[in-house]
């Protein structure tokens, strides 16, 4: 298997996870699996030179990552329950 295909593999699980994101109605479990996917995208993006993609994708993992913390900072009994 050569790298063009392992990284349009990870094209593919980027989107199937971003997808499984947008399913979940539990806000936090969106905001982890949104910010997998969207890191997923970043790499897949820099690895196939697609500055745009892997830009926009940084940009909402950094959203994520705002939010997520945001959330554990207003509910931190949560933090460890995985809920």
């Amino acid at each position: 298997m050569d790298s063009a295909t392992i990284w349009e593999w990870v094209g593919y699980l980027a989107s199937v996870v971003v997808a499984i994101s947008l399913m979940m109605s539990n806000i936090k479990k969106l905001r982890w699996w949104n910010l997998i996917g969207a890191a997923l995208f970043v790499a897949y993006g820099l690895a196939i030179d697609a500055i745009p993609v892997a830009l926009v994708n940084f940009f909402i993992v950094l959203i994520d990552i705002y939010y997520l913390v945001k959330l554990y900072k207003a509910d931190p009994q949560e933090q460890d329950t995985g809920s």
